[in-house]
């Protein structure tokens, strides 16, 4: 892949990485203290009937940012192989990945039918 081409997939991945990062950070702003804090605090306000609730949100922001965390490892990794010039190689059969695919996940490290085929299985 040529330089032009890396330079802007590059581009794209270094603002899907700030996104990304910004959503981590947000997740951990939203939710400061353990889920053991908000149950006591729950429970010395006598509301038992929320505990739930907030049980169901701190697991939904956790696999959020568990996610997330995920997706930036992925990032991480794509950016490394334009820095290695293997980027837009399938690792799997080593045929070059499709433009429009990395378009749509620039982080992708299959072709699409690779990837269909690991699926499948």
């Amino acid at each position: 892949m040529s330089s032009i081409e890396t330079d802007r997939f590059r581009e794209a991945l270094l603002a899907e990485r700030q996104r990304v990062a910004d959503a981590i950070e947000y997740l951990h702003e939203e939710n400061p203290g353990s889920l053991q804090d908000e149950s006591d605090e729950i429970a010395l306000d006598n509301h038992l009937a929320e505990e739930p609730s907030i049980t169901l949100d701190r697991e939904i922001d956790s696999t959020l940012g568990e996610n997330s965390e995920h997706l930036l490892g992925e990032i991480d990794a794509a950016l490394g192989r334009i820095e290695n010039s293997t980027y837009g190689t399938c690792a799997t059969c080593g045929k070059p990945i499709g433009e429009e695919r990395l378009d749509a996940i620039p982080w992708a490290t299959q072709c699409i039918e690779c990837k269909r085929r690991a699926e499948r299985a």
